[in-house]
């Protein structure tokens, strides 16, 4: 089988909103040699989310030491249409000490939930699993990647081809999340890397790397130099995953640099750094780049904020208008109400004697 071939396995899961365990896991299959299973959380892993997770089977029955890279999908198959199936990708050292790795949160627990969704149709869902165990032998610490995770959401077109979205052309020419670094690499010559990595089996959104990582490499030699020694897979997945994190600051906008796509930064950031190349020199434009989320929370409070200060102006404009109308009714009602008290009374002189001594006077006239 050609090592990039990947084997897969299909688990139908049935009656799913009846299992009433933490954990459930599928039957055990074979699949590059080694066995394994599904595990997944029906209720999340302590999270609102769906967790997927690969596990290594026969670990129980395997020395302490032992260990497997493999190359892994996971599907969560779309019923309705599947050009819209969920997969995510991983590349892990399994080993006694991790014997499991996944994806804690695979899919929103309600998005997963609502049949409508195409995930859980008929209270069945379908997962799939490819993987590919790379029989590459490790002879130094430096080599032992303790784990490296990838997640890309893939949609098929029609003819089963797969798209990445790249960067739209109204975007082009606008800041990346980091320009100091690609103004430094700007009109640099190229170097030809090809003499570690094959690019010609990267999928059609890595090769999108290459000229960036042979940007890199011609302004930073030892990049190259420090992977020599290592085997020529193992070296396409580490300059794969320097060129995700620099097809990441080339093409992400600061804009756009939300908490979820900060933690996605930091996370290739730390499969970056598990391949061990000198990266001083890009540590700045990535701290830079997840900064930008401190930066959008405080421009989001404040926007808030101003939000509403112009609700408030709103509300005692509102107030104070209310107040006019209401004054100006009252002020007629106060009117009207004096002038009916005012009609048919005759205003008297409050100094005016009472008349008890003009009484008397005519009185005596009388007798």
């Amino acid at each position: 089988m050609p090592p990039n071939t990947m084997d897969k396995f299909t688990w139908t899961i049935r009656n799913f909103s009846k299992l009433n365990t933490e954990k459930h896991y599928s039957e055990v299959f074979s699949l590059g040699g080694c066995q394994w299973r599904i595990l997944v959380f029906p209720n999340g892993n302590n999270v609102n989310h769906l967790s997927v997770y690969l596990d290594a089977a026969d670990s129980a029955n395997l020395p302490q030491s032992w260990s497997r890279f493999a190359d892994f999908n996971l599907t969560l198959i779309n019923q309705i249409n599947s050009n819209y199936s969920l997969t995510k990708k991983s590349l892990y050292l399994f080993n006694g000490g991790e014997s499991d790795w996944g994806f804690t949160s695979f899919v929103p627990l309600d998005n997963f939930r609502d049949p409508i969704n195409g995930y859980l149709v008929k209270d069945t869902c379908i997962i799939e699993a490819e993987v590919t165990v790379i029989k590459v032998g490790v002879d130094n610490e430096d080599d032992q990647a303790t784990g490296i995770t990838t997640t890309t959401k893939i949609f098929e077109d029609g003819d089963g081809q797969v798209e990445v979205e790249g960067p739209k052309h109204e975007d082009q020419g606008k800041e990346p999340a980091d320009p100091a670094l690609f103004k430094e690499l700007k009109n640099m010559p190229s170097t030809d890397i090809n003499e570690l990595v094959d690019f010609r089996d990267l999928g059609e959104a890595e090769k999108a790397f290459v000229p960036l990582l042979e940007e890199v490499c011609s302004w930073y030699p030892s990049l190259i130099e420090c992977q020599r020694k290592r085997s020529r897979m193992f070296t396409q997945w580490a300059f794969t995953a320097l060129g995700r994190v620099l097809h990441f600051l080339k093409t992400t906008k600061v804009k756009n640099m939300t908490k979820d796509e900060c933690e996605h930064l930091q996370v290739l950031w730390e499969e970056l750094k598990v391949f061990k190349f000198e990266l001083s020199w890009l540590e700045p434009h990535v701290e830079f780049a997840l900064g930008m989320k401190t930066y959008l929370e405080n421009e989001e409070q404040v926007t808030k904020l101003k939000d509403s200060v112009a609700a408030l102006d709103k509300l005692i404009k509102r107030v104070k208008e209310n107040m006019a109308v209401v004054e100006e009714e009252v002020g007629d009602e106060k009117r009207k109400y004096l002038a009916n008290l005012e009609e048919g009374f005759k205003e008297r002189d409050m100094y005016t004697e009472l008349g008890i001594c003009r009484l008397r006077r005519t009185y005596s006239i009388l007798t």
